[in-house]
């Protein structure tokens, strides 16, 4: 799959309060890299506890669920989009099908 954007997943690990999600994030995003999704039951079958939600949305848990990780994943063309990543705090703010 093809991620957009590894930035923001960077950007959130760099800063010290998050600095523990590093090593989650880039197995997630090395293991999302070399995925094949074609369907979100696909995500499902390596990522059980991954929440499919509507609009091609699905939310990671990350470091023991501490974080959430949502993506929009446009199947037909492989890609991955980053959309939030960040606490359950934060989480419990955001409308996950349209961010």
């Amino acid at each position: 799959m093809r991620i957009i954007a590894r930035s923001t997943l960077r950007n959130f690990w760099l800063k010290p309060e998050h600095s523990d999600s590093e090593q989650a994030l880039r197995a997630w995003f090395e293991e999302a890299e070399k995925a094949d999704w074609k369907r979100p039951n696909d995500v499902k079958k390596h990522y059980s506890s991954a929440s499919i939600i509507g609009n091609d949305r699905v939310v990671f848990n990350i470091c023991g669920n501490k974080y959430r990780l949502v993506v929009a994943i446009k199947y037909d063309f492989k890609i991955v989009y980053i959309r939030f990543i960040g606490t359950h705090k934060k989480y419990d703010k955001i409308n996950v099908e349209e961010i």
